[in-house]
């Protein structure tokens, strides 16, 4: 029985501290260069339709502009909110607005959005 309990010790230790780890909250993405990036850093924009609190690109506009998306149970701390989607689904907004990577940006530091017809900007947080 030795055997088991040599073997059970270091996956109970590995889960108890998952588990307190849970409740440590990262910011959804982070400043890199003077703008906002997400946990991969791929760059973040901001879409000058969206409302405070309130995202308008849905459809075809999401799958060209994936929304930065909340996991469940994500919560709102500082200048990062959370937006609710048409869809019900959750979305990371900085300083009430929605943020967004671009399909084509392909690698970390791309900003082939910035500027996109007239109404997508990367997001940089002194710009709010």
């Amino acid at each position: 029985m030795k055997k088991n309990h040599c073997r059970i010790a270091p996956l109970l230790a590995g889960a108890l501290l998952s588990f307190s780890l849970i409740g440590l909250a990262a910011e959804p993405a982070m400043e890199k260069d003077g703008m906002l990036v997400d946990a991969k850093g791929m760059t973040l924009y901001t879409y000058d339709k969206d409302t405070s609190g309130m995202s308008a690109c849905n459809g075809q506009c999401a799958q060209n502009w994936p929304p930065l998306m909340a996991e469940a149970g994500a919560k709102a701390e500082g200048e990062w909110s959370l937006v609710k989607r048409d869809d019900g689904s959750m979305q990371w907004a900085y300083d009430g607005k929605p943020v967004y990577t671009f399909v084509m940006d392909k690698k970390p530091g791309d900003v082939t959005g910035d500027g996109k017809m007239g109404v997508w900007h990367v997001a940089k947080p002194e710009a709010y």
